[in-house]
């Protein structure tokens, strides 16, 4: 009987493990997402194309922000759902205040960082100015390397 229930834990551990992992390749796919987005709204703000570069930068704060929230609203339902059935991946992150409920990568701080950066994009693609798209990039770039060098 120990023995099953060993089995057990090492099946309920690699799910864990398993969940970890995808929630990093969505975060992937997403931050990809943005780096084209980003090299659209340089192109566009160095051609002075208004249109182009309000379009990129408002996908690129979209993207920003869904890294922020580990995914978009699909996934948050997902999360949802496993909190309902009692799942808290970081239940002690959680009750110390490092990772808001049902998040498994992306920290109170990074989200914070993401969603700051985001709307920060969000609101130059009224006046796009490229090195304040720079700027935010950049602080984009440091909170996502911090998460996968704390994740990896």
């Amino acid at each position: 009987m120990v023995a099953t229930y060993n089995t057990l834990a090492d099946a309920i551990l690699a799910v864990k493990n398993t969940e970890t992992n995808l929630v990093r390749t969505i975060l992937g796919a997403t931050y990809a997402h943005a780096r084209v987005e980003l090299e659209r709204a340089r192109k566009a703000i160095k051609a002075a194309d208004a249109k182009a570069s309000e379009t990129a930068l408002e996908n690129l704060a979209a993207d920003v922000a869904e890294m922020g929230t580990e995914g978009d609203s699909a996934v948050g339902a997902v999360r949802k759902r496993l909190l309902e059935g009692g799942h808290h991946h970081h239940a002690d992150g959680e009750a110390k205040g490092i990772y808001d409920e049902g998040y498994v990568v992306v920290t109170r701080v990074a989200k914070q960082s993401f969603l700051d950066a985001s709307k920060a994009i969000g609101q130059m693609a009224r006046a796009p100015k490229a090195d304040g798209l720079e700027a935010e990039w950049k602080e984009v770039e440091t909170t996502w390397a911090s998460l996968m060098k704390d994740n990896g």
